[in-house]
């Protein structure tokens, strides 16, 4: 039963065990507190182009290897998301309508695409890299991502900038 889900997009197979790439809400208190320095080392760098990631892991007290290790893995949450931007990458398998697919999500969620760029394939594999304006009426994006990124024909999808 396990391998049918596997094989229908429903997750992938790691070490045994059943990965699912999903997106978590959770309060502030739940989050290790690595994660929320590298979320402030973030704010600081955004704030100050001048620091390095050396002088801003050091402030907040945490090691560039973690920073570096979590930088992709954690955004904080706004309360406001909308007029923000996502800029997001996708790598998926170069078949006819697949590129379609993933933009038909977008507009199906009323989000609104700022620029879009697709890679040539190589070896049968292409990226297309997206960047999204959430708008007033734009569904939950998270839901959003998680249908893109169980789309048969899709590797994987990674958020590379919130603005």
């Amino acid at each position: 039963m396990m391998e049918e889900e596997i094989k229908k997009g429903e997750g992938r197979l790691k070490n045994g065990m059943l990965d699912e790439s999903k997106y978590f809400l959770v309060k502030k208190k739940a989050v290790p507190e690595v994660l929320l320095k590298v979320v402030e080392a973030k704010k600081l760098l955004d704030s100050n182009k001048n620091l390095t990631i050396q002088e801003v892991a050091e402030r907040v007290g945490i090691s560039r290897s973690s920073y570096y290790k979590y930088k992709d893995d954690i955004f904080q949450l706004q309360e406001n998301a909308k007029g923000r931007v996502i800029t997001f990458v996708v790598e998926l398998e170069d078949k006819p309508g697949l590129c379609s697919m993933v933009l038909n999500c977008i507009a199906k969620y009323r989000a609104n695409i700022m620029t879009i760029h697709q890679s040539i394939p190589i070896n049968g594999v292409a990226l297309l890299t997206l960047s999204i304006m959430i708008l007033p009426d734009t569904g939950d994006i998270s839901h959003l991502f998680h249908e893109i990124e169980g789309s048969e024909g899709i590797h994987y999808l990674n958020i590379l900038a919130r603005e």
